[in-house]
Formats: structure tokens, sequence, C-alpha cells
């Protein structure tokens, strides 16, 4: 059986945005090229809308505060506030109005228009839709430190059969609109429907039995 996952019906956008030369891929093929694809989204960018320096793109309706660390490739999109304190690297992708709060950790991943990181997140290898929002603490890992197979597994699709991945690292695909709660953690592999609620202090591990119910 092959993944039967298409990014659209989690991202509305997804095909009229920047990534749309990328809308056939599986959602944990993004993220290991997100500094490739970056690099080749940077080298479109209007410099008159942009401030560029280096591999770092921020767009000069962004505000970014002092303290936070920004490293390439990087680009910042439109009305976009990234807190003291927040830690961006291993390439980023960050449509516009989003906003990075203090103690946020960002690596290698894609996050689209009006999405909310409020402060203290860590979000990873990850595809994450438009007007999401995590609360404080709440975490997208990427990893499974827990086993010696460290292969992600996902299920293919809504209530599919768990299948691999074929890569170590992956966080999550998180459609349109959900919402996760303060402390939430979300194991690696997880895909959520366009306005999926994710309590708060929950675990969400779409590896144990009754997630494909």
């Amino acid at each position: 059986m092959t993944h039967a996952i298409e990014l659209a019906d989690y991202i509305a956008g997804f095909a009229g945005s920047p990534l749309a030369p990328w809308c056939a891929s599986l959602p944990w093929e993004l993220p290991p090229r997100a500094p490739e694809i970056v690099r080749r989204l940077l080298a479109g960018l209007p410099a008159g809308d942009y401030a560029i320096e280096g591999e770092i793109a921020i767009h000069r309706d962004a505000r970014v505060e002092p303290g936070a660390v920004l490293k390439g490739p990087l680009i910042l999109g439109a009305g976009c506030f990234v807190a003291a304190g927040a830690y961006l690297r291993g390439g980023n992708w960050i449509d516009a109005r989003c906003s990075i709060g203090p103690g946020v950790e960002l690596k290698s991943s894609f996050v689209f228009a009006g999405t909310a990181l409020a402060h203290f997140n860590f979000v990873g290898d990850s595809v994450v839709g438009a007007g999401v929002n995590l609360e404080a603490g709440s975490i997208v890992c990427n990893h499974r430190n827990e086993r010696a197979d460290k292969q992600i597994l996902a299920r293919s699709g809504e209530g599919g059969a768990l299948q691999g991945t074929g890569c170590e690292k992956f966080g999550a695909l998180i459609g349109d609109g959900a919402r996760i709660g303060a402390n939430a953690v979300i194991a690696p592999g997880a895909l959520l429907r366009p306005a999926t609620v994710v309590g708060r202090a929950s675990l969400l591990d779409q590896e144990a039995p009754d997630a494909a119910r």
C-alpha cells in the first residue's frame, strides 16, 4: 500500500502558494529539502519587498525583536512577528502574518499564513497550515528517540494503515485552523486534519492502535 496523502486536503492554499511546485510531495519529503527549497525561493524574491542579507530574507513589514536568533536559509513573510528568544534554524519558510513567540524553536519547517506559535514551543521538520494556533508549551516532536528503529511511521491518509516513511526526522502535517492546547505533545508522523483540536496537556500519537478509528 502506498501513502494516500494530498497536501491540498490539509492546506487549502498550498497549490496557490510559492510552494506549489512541491504540491505533489508527501509531507515528510519536504522538511529534509527545506534548505534547498528555501534557497530556490530566495532567488525569486522581490528585493524591494524584503531586506535580504546572505540567506535570510525578512519582509520589510515584518518585525523581529532584538535577541531572536535567525539562521538561514530563511524567508519571513509580510506582517510577521518574531519575539526575543525565538530560535529559527535549519531552513524555514514562514508565510505572512505569522507570530513566533518568545522561547519558540522552529526547525526545517514550512508555516502558512496567520499561524501563531505562542511561546515556548518546539516545532521540528513539519508542514503547518494557515490559521493554526499552538498554545504555550505545546511541542511537535520530530524524532522517535524511544526506540531502536528510528524510522517515522505515518498513516496512509485518514484512518489508513501505518506505513514507513523512509525518514528518521518528521514532525507533523498540521491542517488549516488546527488548535493545539498548552503543553500538548504531538508525536512524530502525525497528520492533523483541518480544524483539529488537541486538548491541553495531552499526547497525540497516531501510531497508537486507536488512532485509525
